[in-house]
């Protein structure tokens, strides 16, 4: 258990050079990318010097910003096998699951609310590009600006990340649910064709 414990911490050690060469690559400064994730200048910067241990709550923005996985971020290493390697990634007793490798574009991600958090009050949070949810299991609880919604399984929402959001169990069993997200001004609709004859 300790051999873990020294092997996360190195991996989370190993984040804050890999967020700042990203950044740099970019040509970014912190403040645009503090613009374009809703973290602040301090925190990206200590985050980058290590100063600060990186959540998944921090991690999803900037993965998002930088247009990689979170694999990417958190140093999964290259194994030259073609097949994706779904590896979860638990916080706080949420698990998210990358589904897409593809830097840039939409992303895709499966995610797992522990049902204990149900009743927790919401902290809604606000960044840049737009999200589409369909819930698979258990009921979602989503606060979007002024709606306080619970989505069922087939159902559906989408929304500009800028409007205030917040998202958990409905009750007290888990919920699963996909999430895609885009860049701002990005759609997932599909505009079906009438068959030639």
């Amino acid at each position: 258990m300790e051999q873990e414990t020294d092997g996360e911490d190195r991996t989370l050690r190993a984040v804050g050079p890999r967020l700042r060469a990203l950044r740099r690559r970019r040509e970014s400064t912190l403040a645009a990318l503090s613009e374009a994730t809703g973290i602040s200048v301090s925190t990206l910067s200590r985050l980058e010097s290590g100063e600060r241990r990186p959540t998944l709550e921090l991690l999803l923005p900037l993965a998002r910003a930088h247009g990689v996985t979170l694999d990417e971020l958190v140093g999964a290493p290259p194994t030259g096998d073609p097949r994706v390697h779904l590896r979860p990634v638990t916080h706080h007793g949420r698990t998210m699951v990358p589904l897409t490798r593809r830097p840039g574009g939409i992303q895709a991600y499966k995610l797992i609310l522990p049902g204990d958090e149900a009743g927790r009050e919401p902290d809604p949070k606000t960044h840049e590009g737009y999200e589409w949810l369909y819930v698979l299991d258990g009921r979602l609880r989503l606060v979007l600006g002024e709606h306080d919604l619970v989505l069922t399984p087939g159902e559906a929402a989408e929304f500009d990340t800028r409007v205030p959001h917040w998202f958990g169990a409905a009750d007290g069993r888990p919920v699963e649910f996909l999430s895609l997200f885009g860049r701002q001004g990005e759609r997932a609709h599909l505009v079906a064709r009438p068959r030639s004859r």
